[in-house]
């Protein structure tokens, strides 16, 4: 039985717990723009890796570049308007300086464009936060400077890279639990409901579907593939951006995806991905398993484990880096054709569910 697999294995994959920390190539320099959370954790593994020079980290204000900067060893650090009182923003200057070869964008979502065109414009490499940008039409965009540039472009949808993921796709290819004809898939958590904040406001690409569906629906993805239709109904706050969102991927060949992402209520977050033959389910995470269970034909179950260094980056760290090392302008396992059909179906999916942003309107890309 031939199982078709449709997100790819990194080449330097040799095991499930391959090496990400030793150098592959000549050190890139990076800059990090944004020093929110997301932005610590992905620096502290960057770190790690022995080919990664931290250069440059910008902020809008002063303090938190400083900070950030001395917490982490970064070279040099930038901020809105700057020591010498320019106008230019942090990310402009950081954009300017000749010593950065990559960025890593960890803005809001509402940012992203911008901020990667900029970075595009000025000739760096861009590892770019999920979701990529608002809109396909923005995406579809940034794709085009990339390649007009020659330059690399990725977004960090890190999940497709750590071992636990990897693994339950090889073990899906393999054919042992049969055809695959049902997938679910939820993420979630109870935030607080206040527009102000980044994963409320509607300016910032606020709500479930950007920020946490992209999680759920790398299983149906990596499993099913790009989904013929889908079907989607969801739940939205007053300031009219998603609390909650279900998504029923339908197939040619009759499988069925259900995702569902959540900001308002506590799930377990997980997948289950269901065929002729077995069974497939995370146990402890859904966007990095250290444990996947399998439920065989032969009646026998089994645990398989993975252990990973850091906080579980240093593997998408790792594909960026080689791919620049090598002179390549996206990888084969995030591509960006993927990252356009994806935005493509979160475009229909705010159609269904009544959500709209600002970027839906704009006329300048």
């Amino acid at each position: 039985m031939t199982i078709p697999r449709f997100v790819g294995r990194p080449d330097w994959y040799t095991t499930f717990n391959p090496e990400t920390l030793a150098a592959t190539g000549t050190a890139l320099r990076w800059g990090v723009i944004a020093t929110g959370g997301i932005a610590r954790t992905v620096t502290g593994d960057l770190a790690l890796l022995e080919d990664s020079i931290l250069q440059a980290v910008s902020s809008r204000g002063e303090s938190s570049a400083a900070g950030f900067a001395t917490d982490f060893g970064f070279a040099s650090y930038y901020y809105d308007g700057g020591p010498d009182g320019s106008s230019a923003s942090g990310y402009l200057q950081l954009m300017a300086d000749p010593e950065v070869d990559v960025v890593y964008i960890a803005t809001p979502h509402g940012q992203h464009f911008d901020v990667a065109k900029a970075a595009l414009e000025h000739g760096k490499h861009v590892l770019c936060e999920k979701a990529l940008t608002i809109t396909a039409a923005e995406t579809r965009t940034l794709i085009e400077l990339a390649q007009a540039k020659g330059l690399f472009m990725m977004e960090a949808v890190w999940a497709r890279f750590v071992p636990g993921y990897q693994r339950a796709l090889e073990i899906i290819a393999s054919g042992e639990i049969g055809e695959v004809k049902w997938v679910r898939a939820d993420l979630g958590f109870v935030a607080p409901k206040d527009e102000s904040l980044r994963i409320w406001a509607p300016d910032n690409g606020g709500g479930a579907l950007l920020d946490l569906s992209v999680y759920p629906l790398l299983w149906a993805w990596g499993t099913l593939g790009k989904p013929d239709k889908v079907a989607a109904t969801g739940e939205l706050t007053s300031f009219g951006v998603d609390a909650q969102n279900t998504m029923t991927l339908s197939y040619a060949n009759g499988a069925q995806a259900q995702l569902i992402s959540y900001l308002s209520s506590q799930g377990p977050s997980r997948v289950t991905v269901s065929g002729t033959l077995g069974y497939l389910e995370t146990v402890d995470s859904l966007n990095n398993p250290g444990e996947i269970f399998i439920s065989a034909p032969n009646g026998e179950k089994r645990t398989e484990t993975f252990d990973y260094p850091g906080r579980g980056y240093t593997y998408q760290l790792r594909e960026v880096t080689r791919c620049i090392q090598a002179g390549l302008t996206e990888s084969t396992t995030m591509p960006l054709a993927d990252s356009l059909a994806i935005m493509e179906l979160f475009d229909e999916t705010r159609r269904q569910i009544g959500v709209s942003y600002w970027n839906d309107t704009r006329t300048d890309l």
